[in-house]
Order: C-alpha cells, then sequence, then structure tokens
C-alpha cells in the first residue's frame, strides 16, 4: 500500500447483512495477513453494529491461525450487550469457515469522571531524528539480509522515527526499551472510529520486536518465526493519528518461545490516548 487512500480502503468491509461483513487482505511480504490487518477490520465491523454515540474504549484480540491472503476475510458479529452506557460486542474472523481471529470490544458514551495520566517518557522531539528506513541505510552493506528483510516490510504509508540509534538496537543485545515516533505520511480528515481503527493497525508494528531486543544476538532473522498471539488496545482520549504519537514499548518478560510487551501512546503535548499490550511468538526454528 502506498497511500493513506488504500488502508482505508483495506478497513471499509462489505457489508453483507447486519452481522457479516467481508474483508479482503493487504498482500503482505510475509506470506500470511498481518495482525494489525484483523484488528483494525474486526474494530470496524463491530463498529457497524453500534450506536453513533458510543466510542471504543478498549479491544482484545487472539490470532487462532495464521490467515491465508488469497483468501477473504469473513467478520461476524454477535450483539453481546447494548446497554445504557456500555455496549460489547464480539467480533469472529473466518476464512474457510474456519477462524482465525476473535475480538472482544467495548463501546462507551462520553462521561464525566476523574482523569490522570502518566509522563511521557522525556525524548528527543521527531523533527530531530531520522526516520527508520534513513537509520537503516548502513545495514544495506554491512547486514543486507536484515536491511532487505526491514525494507520489505516498512508501510509506505506510516512514518516511523525511533529515538535510539535503530541499526545498533537490532544487532545487539540491549534492554527491552523501544521509543518510536510514528504518523500517517498523508493528512486525514477522519472521525474518531476510523482514527481508531487506523491506530489498531498501526500498533502492531515494532511491538512484538521490543521483546527481541535483549536477544538480537540470538535470533537469526531466517531462523526465527515471530507471529502475533494476542492483543489488546484500550483507548483513553482523542487523537490526530497524522500528527506524531510516541509508541513507549517496553516487554517485561520472555519465556517459552513468548514475548510479552507493553506500549503507552502519547501525543506531542504528552497526553496519553492510548495503552496497548502483546504477546507474540518467538520460535527458534531448528535445523
Amino acid at each position: 500500500m502506498n497511500q493513506l487512500e488504500d488502508l482505508i480502503d483495506l478497513l471499509s468491509l462489505e457489508r453483507i447483512n447486519d452481522q457479516t461483513f467481508i474483508g479482503q487482505n493487504y498482500q503482505a511480504p510475509w506470506g500470511r495477513v498481518f495482525g494489525g490487518q484483523v484488528l483494525g477490520q474486526s474494530l470496524h465491523a463491530a463498529y457497524q453494529t453500534v450506536a453513533k454515540d458510543r466510542i471504543a474504549h478498549s479491544m482484545h484480540g487472539y490470532f487462532i491461525l495464521g490467515g491465508d491472503l488469497d483468501v477473504p476475510i469473513t467478520y461476524e458479529v454477535d450483539n453481546i450487550r447494548d446497554g445504557n452506557s456500555f455496549t460489547t460486542r464480539r467480533v469472529v474472523a473466518k476464512q474457510n469457515g474456519k477462524a482465525i481471529f476473535n475480538m472482544s470490544a467495548s463501546f462507551q458514551v462520553a462521561e464525566e469522571g476523574p482523569d490522570h495520566q502518566i509522563n511521557m517518557p522525556n525524548v528527543i522531539n521527531p523533527e530531530l531524528l531520522m526516520t527508520s528506513m534513513e537509520q537503516i541505510l548502513e545495514m544495506k552493506n554491512t547486514d543486507p539480509e536484515t536491511y532487505e528483510i526491514i525494507k520489505s516490510t516498512h508501510p509506505k504509508i506510516f512514518e516511523f522515527r525511533p529515538t535510539d540509534r535503530l541499526t545498533y538496537k537490532l544487532a545487539k543485545n540491549g534492554p527491552p526499551r523501544n521509543h518510536m515516533w510514528m504518523r500517517t505520511t498523508q493528512s486525514i480528515q477522519a472521525s474518531l472510529p476510523l482514527q481508531q481503527q487506523i491506530l489498531a493497525y498501526a500498533s502492531d508494528y515494532n511491538i512484538l520486536m521490543t521483546a527481541s531486543l535483549p536477544h538480537r544476538e540470538q535470533l537469526s532473522p531466517k531462523k526465527t518465526f515471530y507471529a502475533s498471539l494476542d492483543h489488546a488496545i484500550w483507548f483513553h482520549r482523542d487523537f490526530n493519528i497524522d500528527h506524531w504519537l510516541l509508541y513507549a514499548m517496553d516487554s517485561p518478560s520472555a519465556s517459552n518461545a513468548r514475548g510479552f510487551s507493553r506500549g503507552s501512546i502519547f501525543d506531542k503535548n504528552g497526553v496519553l490516548v492510548a495503552s496497548v499490550a502483546q504477546e507474540g511468538l518467538m520460535r527458534q526454528i531448528k535445523g
């Protein structure tokens, strides 16, 4: 995908009936459906069944099977509950009659209440940083294998600016912390639900990599299988996806071929707009 319109088209599902929707696939270079795509599409499907005064505040998904790029995905929405303040939906994504992903989401009407948040990390402003693609150019000769992997998987519709030297982080073992500025490369005028769907898509980038940072010298790019296992997002406050957002990630644990990572997403003014948690597979391929 080269244009933001392509992503919006991808997230905009075809309605079959009141509870069933069909989505197409981004032809991901790694050969299976991208997890962020299913996150964004499932949230879109749920939103089509919810009253207009309700905004998503959380979603929790489990990746069950790897998705086939050549098969459209059917999203079936179950109206769990419509309450006075909260609405709950369950979405099951299927290919060939088999569930590949399931997600629960909760929506709420706007309410007044207590308000606090943690502070944003003290990091360099994005205008003073190079993009991730500019940073990895030096790897073209020193580590062409990793360079080609990153280049082929980098989404052109998003701009990422790491706060630390990316080439060093990918080559040497280091602390499980990863701070990344991100935004869409094009401006967009969109409703908050669509902004949330795009953020859900983007939130699957870089977070599992964070769990690999203490083990980079042991994890060969061609001999390690990475896959998202589950993914949760809490939407706290409004935001603009075409403005700079800091994705501050850390990984408290990795064990049993699984890495667990957390992310806090702040706008440039330090407002915490969303929180993310993910566990992913980091399996070393033997032989």
